[in-house]
């Protein structure tokens, strides 16, 4: 059992193991912590701390280094997250001020959070699959190109440019974009994704078409309009899935090189991950959040998922209801309070932006 006064020993080997990166020893802690005690007593309390694994000894006769479990408790027992200044509070209102949409948003998110906590920042797409389709729009570049825009009310949009097999007139065009919207528009990413796999289930001289359908539509050359519609419903399709699909977004991987010392291996295993993405996704979905959606994965906790010598950090937003996590990886020592602080800043401003984009709408 670690008393109150081990907990602040062990505080402050953290704190000053992460600003100096050198071993901490008693007669430093006593020269910067107000403790009130002698080197001799902070010895003992090292000792204690030893005995319970929480600080270790790298070199013979040297100071202390906290351990993974070391660091486990002192974030457990963080009294409170240090909050951010206000030229950080600004930095983030700023950079993620009208972001020219979704995708350009979490963009701009993992960057300003690389920068604040000169770590590796992260943030995962929420999963859109409850959300709905507000508007699907074709716009001919040229008589046999296509862009293809898919809006839905969470603010996400896609666009894709389509090339099609024969030219196409502006009477097939709006018939295509009547059909296909009466096929999406106001329902859910999930099942505009199964009425289009109906649809493209179909042979193109059997896309069933009503009277007043098939008077609208014209013939172009050899290509029904229908074979039009099934190619441009494909590609619907390839982006619904890409809007269903969990991914993440990322920055600062550099970083990784300026911490290279802080890692007793290889960095390798890091870059692997960061570039899959998989592993670091079922990392961030398993991990559990506290009552103000921050969770910690720490050092030797990570060994599963191929990163024991990594810290994960992160908070939770919310997208019109659907949650996700943005934070940050790095080595495993790192400033938990400030990262902490960082993380849950840039995700609370994440989804305030996106429920006053909601509110909008």
């Amino acid at each position: 059992m670690v008393s109150e006064r081990g907990l602040q020993v062990l505080r402050a080997i953290v704190q000053d193991y992460v600003q100096t990166h050198e071993p901490v020893g008693s007669k430093s802690i006593v020269e910067r912590h107000a403790f009130g005690v002698s080197a001799a007593t902070i010895r003992n309390d090292m000792a204690l701390l030893e005995d319970e694994e929480l600080i270790v000894a790298p070199h013979t006769s040297s100071g202390r280094v906290p351990t993974d479990k070391g660091y486990r408790v002192f974030v457990d027992h963080l009294a409170e997250i240090r909050p951010l200044s206000s030229a950080q509070r600004s930095a983030i209102a700023g950079f993620l001020d009208e972001p020219g949409d979704f995708d350009d948003l979490l963009a701009r998110t993992v960057r300003v959070l690389a920068q604040l906590t000169g770590q590796v920042a992260l943030v995962q797409y929420p999963s859109f699959e409850r959300a709905h389709v507000t508007h699907i729009e074709l716009v001919a570049l040229a008589s046999n190109r296509l862009l293809v825009i898919v809006v839905t009310d969470t603010g996400r949009v896609s666009q894709r440019i389509v090339g099609l097999r024969g030219d196409i007139g502006e009477a097939d065009l709006a018939w295509m974009r009547g059909r296909l919207g009466s096929i999406c528009v106001g329902l859910t990413i999930q099942e505009c994704a199964a009425r289009i796999e109906g649809l493209a289930g179909t042979e193109p001289a059997a896309t069933e078409l009503s009277a007043t359908e098939q008077a609208g539509a014209h013939r172009l050359g050899t290509h029904h309009p229908g074979e039009h519609l099934l190619t441009v419903a494909a590609v619907i399709a390839e982006e619904l899935e890409g809007f269903r699909a969990d991914r993440l977004v990322m920055a600062g991987a550099a970083n990784l090189a300026r911490r290279e010392q802080d890692f007793r291996g290889s960095i390798y295993p890091v870059l692997e991950a960061i570039e899959e993405q998989a592993t670091l996704l079922r990392l961030m979905t398993e991990m559990v959040a506290d009552r103000q959606g921050l969770a910690v994965s720490i050092g030797r906790e990570n060994e599963p998922f191929g990163l024991p010598e990594t810290s994960v950090l992160t908070g939770q937003y919310d997208a019109s209801g659907a949650v996700a996590r943005v934070g940050v990886l790095g080595p495993t020592r790192m400033d938990y309070s400030s990262n902490l602080a960082a993380a849950r800043a840039v995700a609370r401003y994440l989804s305030h932006l996106l429920d006053d984009d909601e509110a909008r709408r």
